[in-house]
């Protein structure tokens, strides 16, 4: 009787986790790009790339990203370089990037960020956010004033990977992928906000100034995804605009990757039922993109999740035969939520091979649950260009 009651007491747990995922994992299937018209006007944009440590990647990256289509005259590249060398200093002004040298301790980006904000000029409209290892289009900037100029004062370009030579690499962008599908189009298909991913991001620039001295976690990103909710201010998906980030090619590279972002969901889970408590939640229940991102944050990591579905039906199984057919619904359930978003490129024999990175990862993950405490005040930096 006992294990009978534990036994339904997970699998609807489970069932609920698995059913968000795949819900909007089949929605991503139907999202089409936003199709704008022809802007009106040409708005001013500042385009900043925090960069610590990343004397290997941001020279470069730079570089490429003043090959835009934009006129020049429109826009401004600001780098905020943090305890990076004077020779990639100087190659960065010599490009004509604006250089501000950051002097703070505890480095994080969202100390970054507010120096840009504090140091440019009160003139532009748009503010982008990009990784210090991220490349674009010529068209980027183009794409995000079409967006703009038709009202969108948020949005989140499609990350995807580049330099994918290591199975943990593929499989950290097949990862990202995933997150692209159930997360960004799947959301917006459904009318709520994407969430963001870090870089690749452009946002009025008058509501981001005022947000980002208010940022208080290492996950910045998700702080402003929380503000912007805040504001009713929705987060469109721009699945055109392909922004190319390099992914980890280490397994201690994602281990830390993965350690970052359960630090930062258990922080801003926090603060979104700390605003809940302060605002009412029957006030809130009006705002579903809210209700849907405290939800989303509740959910355990992706690798977990995984692993838990898939012990227990193994167990149930051998255990108790009888009770088997609902997990195996489950398990397949599970499955179809990790492939569906796959883009097709990906399903290959390479992607096997990155399979068989997961055992080591999941037990890292679990591992990582243990060795939380305190981690929120240190900056967690994976390193680009090795």
């Amino acid at each position: 009787m006992i294990l009978t009651l534990i036994d339904w007491i997970l699998f609807i747990l489970l069932a609920l986790c698995v059913s968000y995922l795949l819900v909007y994992a089949i929605a991503s299937k139907f999202y089409r790009s936003p199709n704008y018209p022809k802007a009106g006007r040409l708005h001013r944009i500042a385009v900043f790339f925090p960069a610590y440590q990343e004397d290997k990647v941001i020279v470069d990256s730079v570089r490429s990203f003043l090959e835009q289509d934009y006129p020049k005259e429109m826009y401004d590249v600001y780098v905020i370089s943090d305890h990076m060398q004077d020779t990639t200093n100087d190659a960065l002004n010599r490009l004509l990037a604006k250089v501000l040298i950051a002097d703070y301790t505890n480095s994080t980006k969202a100390k970054a960020l507010n120096i840009a904000v504090k140091t440019a000029l009160p003139i532009y409209d748009i503010a982008v956010i990009m990784d210090a290892d991220n490349v674009t289009t010529a068209n980027f900037l183009s794409e995000v004033n079409l967006a703009y100029s038709a009202g969108v004062k948020a949005m989140q370009a499609h990350r995807t990977g580049k330099k994918l030579d290591t199975a943990i690499a593929r499989l950290d962008a097949v990862s990202e992928e995933i997150n692209n599908g159930i997360f960004r189009s799947g959301h917006n298909h459904l009318g709520l906000s994407a969430s963001l991913s870090g870089s690749g991001m452009a946002f009025e620039y008058d509501w981001f100034k005022k947000a980002v001295p208010s940022l208080k976690t290492v996950g910045e990103d998700k702080e402003l995804e929380l503000l912007l909710i805040q504001d009713r201010i929705h987060i469109t998906y721009l699945p055109h605009i392909p922004v190319y980030d390099e992914k980890n090619q280490k397994k201690d590279s994602i281990k830390k990757q993965r350690k970052r972002w359960m630090i930062t969901q258990f922080d801003i889970l926090r603060l979104a039922i700390q605003y809940l408590q302060k605002k009412g939640i029957a006030h809130e229940l009006r705002n579903p993109d809210l209700i849907d991102k405290v939800i989303q944050w509740l959910l355990p990591p992706r690798l977990l999740q995984l692993a838990a579905v898939f012990s227990i039906t193994f167990l149930v199984t051998i255990i108790c035969i009888s009770s088997a057919p609902k997990w195996w619904v489950l398990s397949l359930a599970q499955m179809a939520a990790m492939l569906v978003p796959i883009p097709k490129q990906y399903m290959n024999r390479s992607l096997l091979k990155s399979l068989l990175c997961l055992p080591p990862l999941i037990v890292s993950t679990i591992g990582n649950l243990f060795r939380l405490k305190g981690a929120n005040k240190k900056f967690i930096h994976t390193k680009h260009g090795e």
